[in-house]
């Protein structure tokens, strides 16, 4: 294999964006946690160039009303969706310019939460658990102005994370709508194109021996282990630094949610079956503007 360096003389700045995001993908590989929110932590200059090496963007399609709470699913997971925590985690994204009066939260596993030193890092960026208590907390606040983000899809649609595929873990996901319902949250689909472009990963087909033993340590540990690569720090063949994919996070339009306090059923799967309506809208909405073919659409699984 012919391996492509890197030139001597990138930009200074281009620099900093690689040695950004390497510290990042450390950060996942390494250990997984997070601390309390930390308005000087979630400024460093470090997400700055985090953001801009991709670069990743934030677009609304609607204003939210700071009186209510909302609950944004997040699409897709890609491997390590950058996406959720460039938007979400940092001060250096548009999110207070487009929904002023908000406290955004995302939330993920909690097996993030079993190092000391990490969780400290990541909750100081705004992460916290995805646990029913957490998003029950944000979510129960009076007065609005909360939104708890989730990546719907998880560790298992991360297997599905190749480029060009658009293959969403959402049919068995319907806690999310009970918690919405219990706590009169409105839904607002999410959908990150250029997600699933960062990283190539091995071939992993449903059904194939390596699939079957991912799942099955997925079931066991709580997150998946996709094999994947991309490039390296001063050459491009091969690594595990993402590759320089722009990444458009567009925020859909609100699905209101009447409180109920005891759901049933039918009501959840009636607004689950509204809420993948409204996702897929959102999706062959904006996909045109970021070079997906027309005749292409989303898998729902």
């Amino acid at each position: 294999m012919k391996i492509e360096f890197a030139p001597l003389n990138i930009p200074l700045a281009r620099r900093l964006q690689t040695a950004a995001v390497l510290q990042w993908v450390v950060t996942f590989l390494l250990l997984e946690q997070g601390g309390r929110r930390s308005n000087w932590i979630r400024n460093w200059p470090v997400w700055k160039y985090f953001k801009d090496y991709f670069p990743i963007h934030l677009m609304k399609t609607w204003d939210l009303d700071p009186s209510h709470n909302y609950l944004f699913g997040f699409h897709p997971h890609g491997i390590f969706a950058a996406g959720a925590f460039g938007n979400f985690c940092s001060a250096y994204s548009d999110f207070k310019d487009l929904f002023p009066g908000f406290t955004v939260y995302l939330h993920v596993l909690q097996c993030w939460f079993c190092c000391p030193l990490f969780r400290e890092y990541f909750m100081s960026n705004g992460a916290v658990s995805v646990s029913k208590e957490s998003l029950s907390y944000v979510l129960s606040q009076e007065g609005g102005g909360n939104i708890s983000v989730i990546v719907l899809g998880g560790a298992k649609e991360a297997l599905d994370a190749h480029p060009g595929k658009l293959t969403l873990v959402i049919r068995p996901r319907k806690g999310f709508i009970k918690i919405a319902l219990t706590h009169g949250a409105h839904l607002v689909p999410v959908f990150s194109f250029g997600e699933n472009d960062l990283f190539k990963q091995i071939n992993n087909p449903e059904g194939s021996w390596l699939r079957t033993v991912q799942e099955k340590l997925q079931k066991i540990m709580g997150f998946s282990l996709p094999l994947f690569h991309a490039r390296g720090i001063f050459q491009y063949s091969f690594g595990f630094i993402p590759y320089r994919k722009p990444i458009h996070t567009v925020v859909g339009r609100p699905i209101p949610v009447q409180q109920t306090l005891h759901p049933t059923p039918e009501q959840i799967e009636e607004l689950h079956q509204t809420y993948m309506e409204e996702l897929r809208k959102l999706f062959e909405e904006h996909k045109g503007k970021y070079g997906i073919p027309e005749h292409e659409t989303l898998i729902f699984k």
